[in-house]
């Protein structure tokens, strides 16, 4: 099976990735639009207890103009996720959608805006240690 996204794994703990995400996110032009809080909604709607999970919505405002200039359907692929996940014994997975899987996957036109995404987003991941 492919790789789903960009992966970075690190030692970090779940709370402490949570509150360096979005400050590393603002230096590459992102900020973070939405929070899911995937164990609390799971718990609320179907009574199960899952780990800590957060997914955060993230958004560059320059690139985001630019993508649904080319196309206004690209919508539907924005914002750019991170998914936050506890790992079992210890540390915290970060898994980034990798636009080029995504938009320029689909059509060929993003292929400039959906690298430049990606190499912002990887510095993201990388900055976190």
């Amino acid at each position: 099976m492919a790789q789903i996204g960009m992966v970075r794994e690190t030692k970090l703990s779940y709370d402490d990735v949570l509150a360096k995400l979005p400050e590393l996110l603002k230096v590459e032009g992102f900020g973070v639009l939405t929070r899911i809080d995937v164990k609390a909604t799971l718990k609320e709607k179907l009574g199960v207890d899952f780990k800590r999970y957060q997914i955060l919505g993230a958004c560059n405002p320059k690139f985001a103009h630019q993508a649904l200039t080319i196309e206004p359907s690209v919508g539907v692929l924005l914002p750019c996720n991170l998914a936050v996940y506890e790992q079992d014994g210890g540390g915290t997975t970060v898994r980034a959608i990798d636009p080029i899987q995504t938009m320029a996957g689909a059509d060929p036109r993003f292929a400039e805006v959906a690298t430049e995404v990606r190499t912002r987003l990887a510095r993201v991941l990388e900055a976190l240690g």
